[in-house]
């Protein structure tokens, strides 16, 4: 970057972000799906084999990338976080067990927080940013990111560009997500337990991310891309991904950063006004539960 904005001057900035959530999505929506072996071994596609391709891929290309990684993936694959790290990319925290925030009490969302940050500890990865499970944070969720020192979360949707929480004193950066920017919603497909239904062609994914890329540009914004290694690891949509990257690098002034150093570029953005967490009240004689 050439400045000390957020963006140093590129007409926008992609961040790469892989979740590797392997079994964890299944597993959280019952313990009883771990004997389903065809199930089973379609998430262990991600780790297994995916993430070997992506990490060739990237490679390749000469791009850094994020892997938001769950605790408890990196505890049962204990050389993956290291391999990621060791290949010049970030791993952060991705929860342990992939139950969504908004399904939890508070003490069972901090124990679920700090489990992750327990096992990455454990095997010396430097965690300095979140995301939600199923990008589901409440306030907790954003006072455990702060309480903990980690610099990120990417979990929100209130803007386009990175921003500033001001949470308990403390600035996090927020580095926002859109569902339009998420492979889940082209590919995922499993009959049991239903995770999605539609399984769209690559190249009418490529186009629909190549137009975001152009607008984005216009704008001057953040393309955060989400992709599962268990779905945009395939062959087909790996070479989507590929020709991607490769169409955003001809512009010439697309930006490719890892999230953590995102983070720390706009925590360095004196232009930017912090802002505070989105909170609504709900009149319960309104909007009953």
């Amino acid at each position: 970057m050439t400045d000390a904005t957020w963006h140093g001057g590129a007409a926008a900035v992609v961040t790469l972000t892989f979740d590797v959530d392997a079994e964890t999505p299944i597993l959280a929506s019952g313990r009883r799906y771990a004997g389903h072996l065809m199930t089973m071994s379609h998430q262990a596609y991600g780790p297994d084999v995916g993430v070997p391709r992506i990490l060739q891929l990237l490679d390749d290309l000469g791009v850094p990338a994020t892997f938001f990684v769950p605790g408890w993936v990196a505890e049962h694959r204990p050389g993956l976080a290291a391999t990621i790290v060791e290949r010049g990319h970030e791993v952060a925290h991705h929860s342990y067990s992939h139950r969504a925030p908004t399904s939890l009490n508070a003490v069972e969302e901090r124990a679920d927080f700090e489990r992750a940050l327990e096992v990455f500890d454990a095997q010396g990865i430097e965690i300095t940013g979140h995301r939600a499970a199923l990008w589901e944070a409440t306030q907790v969720t954003l006072e455990l990111v702060a309480a903990h020192g980690l610099t990120y979360d990417s979990s929100l949707m209130g803007d386009d560009r990175p921003y500033v929480l001001g949470v308990d004193g403390r600035p996090v950066v927020e580095l926002p997500v859109h569902w339009s920017l998420d492979d889940w919603e082209q590919y995922a497909f499993l009959p049991a337990p239903q995770i999605g239904s539609v399984i769209e062609s690559p190249l009418k994914v490529l186009e629909m991310w190549r137009t975001e890329l152009d607008a984005m540009r216009h704008y001057r914004c953040l393309f955060n891309l989400c992709l599962h290694p268990f779905l945009s690891g395939r062959p087909s949509r790996l070479m989507a991904l590929r020709a991607f990257i490769e169409s955003a690098q001809a512009h010439g002034d697309v930006h490719f950063s890892r999230c953590r150093d995102l983070a720390a570029a706009t925590h360095a953005d004196r232009t930017l006004e912090h802002r505070t967490p989105p909170t609504v009240t709900a009149d319960p004689a309104v909007y009953p539960d």
